[in-house]
């Protein structure tokens, strides 16, 4: 019988909220009024509407962790918040990695580096001699415009005197693998540079390389007297601002400390005994000293 009593005094207190709610709804304005009989029952606040704005962000944004969405506000912050230098090499990084060409727009969703409020980004990356603005676009821009395996063939061939890998490493994605093949087909040279220790593609065409060499500078060439020993011709090489690919007195000094001569041995002459194997019995004076007795 007491969970029946207190149900029905339940029931009545909800009929006296009931009746409460009603007489407050009658004293408002009809607008509101009718507005306000629909409120489920005074247990619950009642929520403010929600203006469009924020309508509109709450169906927009996707539904994640609180703590994802900090990290990327944070990192956002921290981009646009960089030095201009370093938002510009985020900029080029992005667009040499995917060789695609994007709006100020696109390049603020791929790396957050928002253009439309930092103009001094933007004026400095139309500026770049890597990037190139087509007034709606940018695009990474290489020294050589080469596209292809042939295409990088042909620039070699236009470059006798050798053009470096440095400049031609960033002309497209697999521009490093077709050197590789262009070397392995033997149609050019990959050599490094003894000075500044880099790699340089020349063209091995001999078509290219067809000249004549007049006859007066190969009787000078061949004239030059060199000296015999290579200590002289390294000393005369670095005087000339040269560097040797050889370096001789550190060869002999490292042969030196090892106990290496670094002179020709004589070979030792052997002597006849009566234990040394006769094979040259038909010239009996070369054997007169064994015949006489010791």
């Amino acid at each position: 019988m007491s969970l029946r009593d207190d149900l029905a005094r339940f029931q009545k207190q909800q009929e006296r909220c009931q009746t409460t709610l009603s007489k407050y709804s009658a004293r408002q304005a009809p607008a509101k009024a009718s507005t306000s009989q629909n409120a489920p029952s005074t247990m619950r606040k009642e929520t403010p509407p929600i203006g469009p704005a924020l309508a509109n962000m709450a169906m927009s944004t996707p539904a994640g962790k609180f703590s994802e969405n900090t990290e990327k506000l944070q990192l956002i912050n921290s981009v646009r918040k960089s030095p201009v230098g370093a938002q510009m090499k985020k900029v080029i990084e992005l667009l040499e990695k995917t060789r695609q060409a994007f709006t100020i727009d696109e390049i603020n969703k791929a790396c957050y580096v928002d253009m439309n409020t930092n103009k001094e980004v933007f004026d400095s990356l139309t500026k770049n001699v890597k990037v190139r603005y087509d007034g709606l676009r940018f695009s990474y821009k290489s020294k050589y415009e080469i596209k292809d395996k042939d295409n990088l063939l042909q620039t070699i061939r236009r470059y006798q005197e050798g053009i470096a890998i440095f400049d031609l490493k960033d002309s497209y994605l697999d521009v490093m693998k077709d050197l590789q093949t262009l070397k392995a087909e033997g149609k050019i040279w990959l050599l490094s540079n003894f000075d500044s220790k880099e790699d340089i593609a020349y063209p091995n065409d001999p078509r290219l390389s067809a000249f004549k060499v007049d006859d007066d500078l190969k009787l000078l060439f061949r004239g030059i007297d060199l000296p015999q020993d290579f200590l002289d011709i390294e000393k005369d090489l670095r005087q000339k601002g040269l560097t040797p690919a050889t370096d001789t007195a550190k060869r002999k000094a490292a042969a030196q400390i090892q106990g290496i001569s670094t002179k020709s041995k004589t070979p030792k002459k052997k002597e006849i005994t009566k234990r040394t194997k006769l094979t040259n019995a038909h010239l009996p004076e070369l054997f007169e000293k064994l015949k006489k007795p010791s």
